[in-house]
Order: C-alpha cells, then structure tokens, then sequence
C-alpha cells in the first residue's frame, strides 16, 4: 500500500514539474518576443487620426441606432 502511494506521489510530482517547466519555457519565449521591437512614439497627426475614427465610428452607431425601425424618435 505504502509502495503505491508513493508512486502516486511521485507520478503527481513529475507531472507538476512537467507543468511548471513548460509554462516557464512559454513564458521566456514570450519574453524574448517583446524584446524585439521598439515601442513607436505617436505623433500628432497619428493622435488626430486615431480620434477622427473614433469619432467616425461613434457617428456611425448613433446613426445606425437612429434609423432603426424599432427606435422611436422624439422630436422637441
């Protein structure tokens, strides 16, 4: 009973090892691809592009939502 046990044990252990080395192998080759690139800086027209289509989007749901057939409109 004992000699079972203990090959559980062992067989539960070589297994969380398994584990824990292949998530830290995956975790360095993660690493490792950060580290190939520089962040960009974002100049002023990339910023002013970036919100013109932010705003573009957000006109395009309200209007979407306005000419919906099941949206009821009230004019004041």
């Amino acid at each position: 009973m004992g000699v079972v046990l203990a090959d559980m044990v062992m067989m539960g252990l070589e297994r969380l090892m398994g584990t824990l080395k292949s998530k830290l192998s995956k975790s360095l080759r993660m690493k490792k691809g950060a580290d190939n690139y520089d962040k960009i800086e974002k100049s002023e027209s990339m910023r002013v592009e970036i919100r013109s289509r932010k705003a573009r989007k957000l006109i395009e749901e309200s209007m979407k939502f306005a000419d919906s057939p099941k949206t009821k409109a009230f004019a004041f």
